[in-house]
């Protein structure tokens, strides 16, 4: 693999870092959801970032952040793809995780109220993970990245309508999971 300086560019690489790290967090999240592995999720986000670095002059837009989502998809399609072919777990399937952290974090008040919501952000986590991958990539661009429905579709090569019909199917998918494990832990 060739080794790209750009020593003699200062200012290209300090607006790659300008324009890119803000964005390091959203996509090691997608990443994580994507490939469900946080090893390999953190290998698929240092190719995504030596890519863009790489092709940074091919870079045309004011958003950043689907273009990088758009390198980041491509890697875990065609480098990760044999691991992400493994059969996804079902809900009854899913290993309790109670040690482990939640993606997101939020600080709670009470010691009762920090362990209900571990709770559901385990369960939220288990049922995105059980998501089909075009429902599961078009839900956690939306609801956890936060992006537009134009720039999710330029992100997977989609019509604008496609996104919203995953998205709509994802989150009926996800409500009625959400509702069978609240009705069968009663």
């Amino acid at each position: 693999m060739p080794v790209f300086s750009f020593d003699h560019d200062p200012d290209r690489t300090r607006r790659f870092r300008e324009l890119t790290l803000p964005h390091l967090n959203d996509v090691y999240t997608l990443a994580r959801y994507l490939l469900r592995d946080a090893a390999d999720a953190e290998d698929a986000v240092q190719e995504c970032y030596l890519r863009a670095l790489k092709h940074f002059d091919t870079y045309r837009g004011p958003a950043i952040r689907p273009w990088l989502f758009a390198i980041l998809r491509n890697i875990c399609r065609a480098e990760y793809a044999r691991r992400a072919a493994a059969p996804a777990a079902t809900i009854e399937d899913t290993p309790e995780a109670a040690e482990q952290t939640p993606l997101w974090h939020e600080s709670q008040e009470t010691p009762e109220a920090q362990i209900l919501r571990e709770r559901d952000a385990d369960a939220i986590r288990r049922l995105i993970d059980t998501l089909a991958e075009p429902f599961r990539e078009t839900f956690v661009l939306r609801e956890i990245n936060n992006l537009s429905y134009r720039e999710i579709a330029e992100t997977v090569g989609a019509p604008v309508g496609t996104v919203m019909s995953r998205l709509a199917r994802a989150r009926a998918m996800l409500r009625a999971a959400w509702i069978a494990e609240q009705e069968a832990s009663r």
